[in-house]
């Protein structure tokens, strides 16, 4: 199973930050399976940021729940990120990762990796 992020490098103070997962050599539907965003800050920990479910069901860190919306597109396999109202603090490399767990910052914890997609938030 492979995975692979793609949406845009720069994005501008208080616009909507989108992130697409593209996964291949697998089904997001598996069951069991759930789909992660996990980002890391400059010179910081790995930060979980949430979750789909095989099933369609979601889940959010709290901290960023309120600027958060995980979706996905079973037809294409792929599943997106959506992080708004962002600012210069959300600048990271954001990851999608999969594994038959979530909510962990630990990368054991994944089965699944995307290399990683860096996003910084700039005017």
């Amino acid at each position: 199973v492979q995975l692979q992020e793609s949406g845009p490098g720069l994005v501008k103070p208080s616009q909507t930050l989108s992130l697409t997962c593209t996964v291949s050599g697998g089904s997001i539907t598996t069951n069991y399976y759930y789909w992660s965003w996990i980002r890391q800050p400059p010179g910081k920990e790995l930060e979980w940021m949430g979750a789909i479910a095989y099933s369609g069901s979601t889940a959010y860190s709290p901290s960023l729940k309120s600027r958060t919306s995980i979706s996905r597109d079973t037809s294409k396999n792929q599943f997106i990120l959506q992080l708004s109202s962002v600012t210069p603090e959300d600048t990271a490399v954001y990851y999608c990762a999969g594994g038959r767990s979530y909510g962990s910052r630990r990368a054991d914890e994944y089965d699944y990796w995307g290399q990683g997609t860096q996003v910084t938030v700039s005017s």
